[in-house]
């Protein structure tokens, strides 16, 4: 069981690796080939750790030469054998992921009445009982209990088909024969478990019965008539629930289509619209969105016309029971091929005569954006049983389903059935339904698929249903941490200790699932939402483990908020004001009712405080504070309180700079032409003439003298502040200054 577990988790990562699809295309699909194999499959099975086994049969090969065949690498490797030729033999699976085989090939129409069973865990056949003849071309179905059902087969070619079925107890190791519900019915006949846990014939002869396999048996004929008549190699699937389609087949082939419902009080055939084409060999193969997709075939009469090989796959659609004609395949598949659904969502055919190259169809579900993701689901689930898939996608989920795991040969899948699982969801998770009995799903290991609002499926998940999976043991509760909060507080996360919490573990909330974290072992983390806590009162905290019952109930108490508190009262502040641009400050308030953790408040914006005492604070005020001129409120708040009244702190603009300092230059002129001269001052002040004297700065400094002449005067030079010769006069001002400028007749 350990192993099937650990296979279980492993089958989540296994893709189709084949060539990938040239276009990618959401309306029809699209189709990529494999390695070719050594040999054209006769019989494929999907098992629960994720490999195809396969086996041949025709063309002189002896159907004792099985492969594994790892579709993650396509990869094949050697598996036992099982001493006789199991060529032609009907098979299912076991509760307990085994591959029950029944029956073989000796010669054409010549059955083994031998029976055999397959480990994949340790890659063994374990021999049973001889059956009561040769069966070659039976039909085996599990039943409600884990028993398997086996009819029909030929015996030898003067006995024609075996007429007694009988029932493989796997408690026992026996075959019960039912003699008295002996009936002669053809090859392989299309068998499927009714929901009231009879068994019924729905093809490929056009009468319709029901088997009670207790006892010694008896078979109920139907008044309903299936439409088309006797169709061999035509296909059925059950799309859902006692839902039956069965389509195609007969000679020549049709392209009909019709629906059982064994659910209703008087179950009747009904016709749905056709194919678009007429198919026999044909393949069926049920999809995780539960739609069927039906593949291969030929539209030629007679047995097995290769000349008219049907390429283009078809997909019907289960709620509007239309046809859409999807991609075509490169490949004919007609007598001899299989197809079987992978966990990826992928469709696998192999063989037909001759046939090595597998192709693998991607349906168009595949092309119509990101898949959800199951994070973490029960390895195994008991019928009834409420179980928690985490997955990041919850809330996208539109649909949940179970896929019995293929088991396929002669374009029969002897137990191919669809479960549709009721489902609630949560934050990150999905409360799902299992079954409600063995009639409904019989046990063994099937694929679980979630399906979202687009209709693309998950990776498949391999779960085994029924007695034989034990629900895992529940975890215990210790400890909670914080075990109480406010009403109306904020989200948090809630920290639970405990023993026994294994992967996928989930926290309920009042029996409700919260987002969870395993930590370890011994604890979980769970977020717990604002909401959670809007109410006072006691709140039930449990855990389960994926498919366990709840843990012991730890309480988890809300309790009203405390009164707010009163607001402070601010009396006086020192200083209550300042000159913008300053530096930082403390400010003292006084005042009453301040409480620990009080706080002052700056135009609305807590500050660093000190509660000095209940009568007054201290506050640091940032020079930012006081970087602009104006009015700034001050208040103060105790925790959870209101705001006191606000006192009025006044930020003043600094006083302008005082002028810079300035000193007087004085020009006097001698001379005897000083009529004729003209003093002039760079920056303008001085024009000596009718201004000699002006005011001039530090910052102004220095000041240049320029003298001119008119007339027959001539400027003979400067004394005074420095100056000397012709030229300009350059006076520093840094105190009072006088320059004299001489002028005389040329």
């Amino acid at each position: 069981m350990n192993s099937l577990r650990h296979a279980a988790a492993v089958l989540v990562a296994v893709l189709s690796v084949g060539l990938a699809p040239a276009q990618a295309d959401s309306r029809i699909g699209a189709w990529g080939s494999w390695n070719t194999l050594p040999f054209f499959p006769v019989h494929n099975h999907l098992l629960p750790d994720g490999r195809v086994m396969l086996w041949p049969g025709d063309a002189g090969i002896n159907g004792d030469q099985g492969m594994l065949l790892d579709p993650r690498t396509q990869n094949l490797s050697s598996v036992a054998k099982a001493g006789f030729d199991v060529f032609c033999s009907g098979h299912v699976f076991l509760a307990d992921g085994r591959l029950l085989v029944a029956g073989g090939h000796i010669a054409n129409y010549i059955g083994e009445p031998r029976a055999s069973v397959y480990d994949p865990r340790a890659d063994s056949w374990t021999a049973t009982p001889d059956m009561n003849l040769g069966r070659w071309y039976p039909t085996v179905t599990t039943l409600a209990n884990g028993d398997a059902l086996v009819v029909s087969g030929d015996v030898d070619t003067s006995t024609a088909n075996n007429p007694l079925p009988q029932v493989y107890e796997t408690a026992t190791n026996t075959w019960r024969s039912l003699y008295d519900a002996q009936l002669v019915q053809h090859l392989y006949p299309n068998m499927f478990l009714a929901p009231d846990g009879r068994v019924a014939a729905v093809g490929p002869t056009e009468r319709t019965r029901l088997l009670d396999t207790s006892g010694t048996g008896k078979w109920t004929m139907l008044a309903t008539i299936r439409p088309g008549g006797h169709r061999d190699y035509g296909a059925a699937v059950m799309y859902d629930s006692g839902k039956i389609l069965f389509l195609g087949g007969g000679s020549p082939p049709t392209n009909r289509a019709e629906v059982l419902d064994l659910n209703a009080a008087v179950p009747a055939w009904r016709s749905v619209a056709p194919m678009s084409v007429a198919r026999r060999q044909v393949n069926a193969t049920v999809l995780p969105d539960g739609k069927v997709l039906v593949t291969g075939g030929t539209s030629g009469t007679g047995f097995n016309d290769m000349s008219s090989p049907v390429y283009a796959a078809e997909l019907w659609d289960s709620a509007t029971e239309q046809w859409t004609t999807l991609a075509a395949a490169k490949v004919p598949r007609l007598y001899h091929s299989g197809a079987m659904l992978l966990a990826d969502g992928t469709v696998l055919t192999t063989g037909g005569n001759d046939q090595r190259t597998p192709e693998v169809f991607h349906p168009p579900y595949l092309f119509k954006g990101a898949r959800p993701e199951i994070s973490s689901a029960p390895a195994s689930i008991a019928w009834g049983q409420r179980f928690t898939v985490h997955s990041m996608q919850a809330s996208m989920i539109a649909k949940v389903t179970l896929i019995r795991l293929a088991s396929v040969t002669h374009s029969v899948d002897m137990n191919q059935r669809l479960n549709v699982l009721g489902f609630s969801p949560g934050q990150g998770l999905l409360e799902v339904t299992a079954p409600a009995s063995g009639n409904i799903a019989p046990p063994g290991h099937y694929l679980l698929f979630l399906v979202d609002q687009n209709g693309v499926p998950s990776l498949g998940r391999v779960v085994q249903l029924g007695a034989t999976a034990a629900a895992p043991t529940p975890p215990q509760l210790t400890g909670l941490s914080p075990s109480s909060a406010v009403a109306g507080g904020s989200d948090f996360s809630l920290n639970v200790a405990g023993q026994g919490f294994v992967a996928g573990a989930a926290v309920h909330w009042n029996g409700s699932a919260r987002p969870t974290t395993m930590v370890s072992a011994g604890q979980l983390t769970a977020l717990i939402a604002q909401a959670d806590i809007a109410t006072a009162g006691s709140y039930s905290v449990t855990a389960r483990n994926p498919g366990s019952a709840a843990s012991n109930v730890l309480p988890f108490t809300v309790t009203e908020p405390l009164p707010a508190p009163p607001p402070p009262q601010l009396t006086g502040m020192q200083p209550s004001t300042t000159v913008a641009g300053g530096a930082g400050f403390t400010l003292e308030l006084t005042g009453q009712g301040f409480v620990a953790d009080a706080a002052a408040y700056w135009n609305g914006s807590a500050r660093p405080t000190t509660v000095v005492s209940a009568t007054q604070l201290t506050a640091q005020i940032g020079q930012a504070d006081i970087t602009a001129a104006g009015n700034y409120s001050v208040t103060a708040r105790n925790p959870g309180s209101a705001a006191s009244g606000a006192l009025t702190f006044t930020v003043t603009a600094p006083p302008p700079p005082p002028p810079p300092p300035s000193f007087q230059l004085s020009v006097s002129k001698t001379g005897t032409e000083s009529s004729k001269g003209l003093v002039t001052s760079s920056p303008a002040g001085i024009n000596c003439g009718t201004n000699c004297s002006a005011s001039f700065s530090e910052q102004q400094q220095p000041v240049v003298l320029t003298a001119t002449v008119k007339g027959n005067a001539r400027f003979m030079g400067w004394s005074g502040a420095g100056c000397s010769g012709v030229g300009t006069c350059t006076v520093s001002m840094g105190s009072n200054q006088s320059v004299s400028a001489r002028f005389e007749r040329r």
